[in-house]
This record gives structure tokens, C-alpha cells and sequence, in this order.
């Protein structure tokens, strides 16, 4: 027997959140003939409000409740979630390679972490969709270590100086380089204008060269009359008698308004950090134990080098103009080390700012820094690794007792990186270091260790008692309740996550058009 509730609204799908894999739930829904509306906590974002600008560029990162952070390798929920329509989208860098077979079977292979339940030939058609739907600019005969898949729609993206300065350490030592899979157009495509290289992706992209959505997913679902609703902060997931389904939720409009949306179906879209703490506030979807469970982080570490000869640092894309996955395999690297990681080389860089020149050498102050940066704008190169994380059911998304001001818990990640991780980051650092001086850097430096991207606290798996939802991001507990995006990972792999959470929000929309 259904709850009685007061007057409200009503749609087939309502969507909590409108990041990537919001907007992609949105457009399939929508275009299918669903009426859908988004509830997106942050305000609204449109194209000509962005500007090409590190400080306004702040803006677009998370601005809601905050997350309390704890553990030894912090997630940096505040730079790597997003605020506002496109979510973190907006502030993405668009480097979109695929994960890779192995990535998917990490405990099978070596007793790590968690197995997905799929593999990568059943999301390959998935990564083939997404990647005509955005478009991405790559050269997949020059990946070598790229799984199957349909080659690119769009050329890759030129070089500039530094990468190709870069390059001949890696050849130096053996190592092979491609030009970086991006979702950025090196010409234009469906309406949208090719990159002008000016390095300004974590602004936004203005001219939607980028494929934020806005400018794709977030567009389409709009066109096909999907009804996006900002500054709408879901308080409470309604279910009904039978604990089974849900009816809708509750939130707080523009004006604090409390409102009722009832839906057939419910997509949790809303973050890493936020599904997990949404669903645990509400008591929902946890007979596993297991939400907030195996948070991830990539950890990260740049490394920087000045050359002799110009390398046009400010030129190219923020996420970089090559990437090597020569040491991806095998993960099992030394008996004290484990995992994959990647190299990204060649990130255009601004002078000042978090991720700016200036910020690579806090050591120096004053005169000294001033000749550093004379010589630094003209001839720094650097490149970063990304390595893989273990899923580790101790890091976790979790309630702090405290609550917000709309009097809901508020969270806390708690994130510790292995020894073994510790292991790998610290011989990636010697061989990034030794990559610049093959490259004729006479004294590199890096900077500190970070954490990239945040995934896991909902994993999908095979059943109930393992696993939060099953292989299309539908919850085990609740019939109509579909999560997506980063936290449905149950491994972390060592690329950039968003072109994977695309193709399983892909695969995830298709099955919930077809559930009954």
C-alpha cells in the first residue's frame, strides 16, 4: 500500500544530478518519448558565461555542502566534483581513453580489490556510441595498446613544443608515445567548432569545442524536452510500502521551497561523494553493507623540467597532447608494487593558478622567483602520471552526525593509498624524472603527490550480498532505482574515467528503457 503524499508533480524519469552521465540518461530517455526532469543542486551554466579565466573558472567546482576529508591520499572532492548545470563536465579535461580488459578483472588476476561484472567486450559497443555521439580526436593505430574498438571520428589534435620535447625522452628510453585520445574537436564536428589550442578546458570551453554537456548530452536531452530544474537540492528519495520501488523524492526549489516529484523511474546522477551520501541519509539501497564502500582516488604527480630552446607552454590542451601506457602492463610490477598507471604529457599551463607555473616551485619567493618565471613562461614542460588505486572496502563515503541547511547529514571521505601504491608512485616519479633529463633537462622536480578523479561507494557486481547495483547500475534492493556515473566503478583502472562512466550510463539507460 502506497504512502499518501500531498500535492505534486509527476514525470516517468526523474534524474538527480546533470553531470555527463546525468545529461546521457536525460537525452536517451527523452528522445525515447519519456517525460524527464533533471533536479541539479548547483545553478544554472550556459555557454556565454563562461569565460576563458582560472578564477572564474573556481566557480564551476563544487560549491555544495561540505565533505570532510581524512587518510593519507585526500580525494580533492572540491576540485574534482562540479557545481551547476553539466556538473563536473564543465571542468573536465576531455581525455577519454578506454579502460582496458585487464582493468576488469583485477581480483580474478591478482586479489585485488573488487571484479567488475562485465567485461570489456560487452561495454566496447558502448565506448564505440559515446565516441560517435561527443566525438574524439585521436590516432588509434599509433595507440598500440588500444583494446578493439572503431577508430576515431576526428584526426588528433597537433603538437606543440613541449610535447615534442618531451617525446624524445620517452624515445630516449625505449617508450612509445601517441597523441592523447580528447573529446575536443580537431575539426569541426556536428555543429560544433574545432579547439583553438588556447589551453583554457578547465573554464569550460566557451566555444563548445570541448564536449561538456552542455553542448551534447545535456543539449540533446533539452531539444527532445527533457526539463532541467537548477538550485533543486534532493532531501529525501520517497519509497513506497513495499520498500521495493520508489515513488519519487523531495526537494528544496530556487526559493527553499520544499516539493514532491513523483517518477516511474529514478536516476541518482548526482557525484561520487553525493550518491553514497544521498542514499545512505535516506537508508536505501544497502542490504549489501556496502554503500560508501571502496572509494578510489587516482593518485597523481606531475612532473616539470625547464628546457633549453622554447616549448610554448601556454599552447595546447589542459589535459595534455600525448600519453604513453607503455608501463599499463603488467600491473604486478615488483613484488613491493602493484598497479597500472599511465603518462599524460604536455599540459598547457597558465602562469599563475592551483594548477599554474608559479605553483610548481613554492620553495622559491621573492627575486629568485621572479627569475624562475621569466625563464619558466617561456621554457617549462611537464607531464603527469596517473596510476591505478586499489578498491579497498576501508576507504569509504560516510556520515559525520553533523548536517546541512537543509538538515541532512553531511559526509566524510575517508581515503588511505596502499604500501604498494606508495611503491609504484614512487618509481613512476624516478622514471618521469629520468624521462626529462633523457629529454636534455639538466635538473627536473616534481610536485606533490594528489588525488585524480573520485569513483567507487555504489559498485556494481553480480549479486546482492557483493555488490550496491548489477552491471547496468540497477539497484539490487530497489526495482526502479538506476545509479550512475563514477561510483558504480569496482575498479579504478589508471585513465580518465569519464569516457567510461558515458558507456555504462549508455548501457544502464538502455536496459532501464526497456524495465518494466
Amino acid at each position: 500500500m502506497s504512502t499518501q503524499l500531498p500535492t505534486q508533480e509527476s514525470c516517468d524519469i526523474a534524474i538527480i544530478g546533470s553531470g555527463p552521465a546525468a545529461a546521457l540518461y536525460a537525452a536517451r530517455a527523452a528522445e525515447a518519448g519519456r517525460s524527464v526532469v533533471l533536479l541539479e543542486a548547483g545553478p544554472e551554466r550556459r555557454l556565454e558565461q563562461l569565460y576563458s579565466s582560472q578564477l572564474w573558472a573556481r566557480q564551476l567546482k563544487w560549491g555544495g555542502s561540505p565533505v570532510e576529508e581524512q587518510g593519507n591520499h585526500k580525494v580533492g572532492h572540491v576540485f574534482n566534483s562540479g557545481w551547476g548545470s553539466g556538473g563536473g563536465g564543465m571542468h573536465h579535461y576531455a581525455v577519454y581513453p578506454r579502460l582496458q580488459p585487464s582493468d576488469f578483472s583485477v581480483r580474478a588476476d591478482h586479489g585485488h580489490g573488487l571484479d567488475w561484472p562485465i567485461s570489456y567486450a560487452q561495454l566496447r559497443p558502448h565506448y564505440d556510441r559515446v565516441q560517435a555521439d561527443i566525438g574524439i580526436s585521436g590516432d588509434a593505430t599509433q595507440e598500440h595498446w588500444r583494446p578493439p574498438g572503431d577508430d576515431y571520428p576526428m584526426p588528433p589534435m597537433p603538437l606543440f613544443a613541449q610535447s615534442r620535447l618531451i617525446a624524445t625522452g620517452f624515445a630516449q628510453r625505449g617508450m612509445h608515445t601517441a597523441p592523447l585520445p580528447l573529446a575536443i574537436n580537431s575539426r569541426p564536428y556536428k555543429g560544433r567548432p574545432s579547439c583553438q589550442f588556447d589551453g583554457w578546458c578547465d573554464a569550460g570551453c566557451p566555444i563548445g569545442a570541448l564536449a561538456n554537456p552542455l553542448v551534447t548530452y545535456l543539449a540533446a536531452a533539452t531539444a527532445a524536452g527533457a526539463e532541467l530544474r537548477c538550485e533543486s537540492t534532493v532531501t529525501e528519495v520517497i519509497k513506497d510500502g513495499t520498500g521495493h520501488r520508489l515513488q519519487g523524492v523531495r526537494y528544496r526549489d530556487a526559493s527553499g521551497q520544499r516539493q514532491t516529484l513523483l517518477a516511474n523511474q529514478v536516476v541518482l546522477a548526482a557525484g561520487t561523494i553525493e550518491n553514497s551520501r544521498l542514499l545512505l541519509a535516506n537508508q536505501l539501497a544497502n542490504s549489501s553493507g556496502l554503500v560508501g564502500s571502496h572509494l578510489m582516488s587516482h593518485p597523481a604527480r606531475s612532473i616539470y623540467g625547464l628546457f633549453d630552446q622554447p616549448s610554448e607552454p601556454t599552447l595546447g590542451i589542459t589535459g595534455g597532447q600525448l600519453i604513453c601506457h607503455d608501463r599499463y602492463h603488467p600491473k604486478r610490477k615488483a613484488d613491493d608494487q602493484y598497479g597500472s598507471y599511465q603518462w599524460l604529457i604536455g599540459q598547457a599551463m597558465k602562469p599563475t593558478d592551483l594548477l599554474g607555473i608559479a605553483n610548481t616551485r613554492p620553495d622559491i619567493a621573492g627575486a629568485q622567483l621572479d627569475s624562475f618565471m621569466r625563464e619558466a613562461t617561456q621554457k617549462v614542460g611537464n607531464m603527469v602520471f596517473v596510476a591505478e588505486d586499489i578498491a579497498n572496502p576501508d576507504n569509504r563515503v560516510e556520515l559525520t552526525g553533523q548536517l546541512d541547511q537543509h538538515g541532512q547529514p553531511l559526509a566524510r571521505a575517508v581515503h588511505n593509498i596502499s604500501s604498494q601504491t606508495q611503491a609504484l608512485v614512487q618509481a613512476a616519479t624516478q622514471e618521469g624524472l629520468d624521462i626529462f633529463r633523457a629529454a636534455g633537462v639538466a635538473e627536473p622536480w616534481h610536485g606533490p603527490l594528489i588525488g585524480m578523479h573520485i569513483l567507487g561507494g555504489t559498485p556494481i557486481g553480480q549479486d546482492a550480498a557483493s555488490s550496491v547495483a548489477d552491471s547496468h547500475g540497477r539497484s539490487h534492493d530497489i526495482d526502479n532505482l538506476w545509479i550512475a556515473g563514477g561510483s558504480l566503478f569496482p575498479s579504478s583502472g589508471a585513465v580518465n574515467p569519464t569516457f567510461t562512466l558515458l558507456a555504462l550510463a549508455d548501457r544502464g539507460a538502455n536496459a532501464m528503457l526497456t524495465a518494466r
